[in-house]
């Protein structure tokens, strides 16, 4: 399955993401800008915000309860597609899948 991460200068890295890997450990694996996942995916830190793609935001779901309050402290803009990535689970639902890394 497929994850695109786009940059915020406009280039744009696509991977092979297995299922049930958040897009956070994927990004971090590759070395993927900008994603640093400071915490490892326990939701403590905010460093692997991405702003989902118009199209995906229906299939990448909705932040949950305390996913919300850690959007509250991200250092880039925070949007209504704001999600943190290691909240995200590759699936066949979002192969394909495109996220933008926010300008810090």
């Amino acid at each position: 399955m497929k994850a695109t991460w786009i940059q915020p200068d406009g280039t744009s890295r696509t991977l092979d993401v297995p299922e049930g890997h958040s897009l956070m450990e994927a990004a971090q694996a590759a070395g993927i800008r900008g994603i640093l996942g400071e915490c490892g995916g326990t939701m403590s830190c905010a460093t692997c915000h991405v702003h989902v793609d118009p199209a995906w935001t229906a299939a990448a779901g909705i932040p949950g309860d305390f996913e919300e309050a850690m959007l509250d402290i991200v250092e880039g803009e925070r949007t209504p597609a704001s999600r943190l990535s290691c909240q995200i689970q590759m699936s066949a639902a979002l192969d394909g899948i495109v996220v933008h890394v926010p300008a810090v």
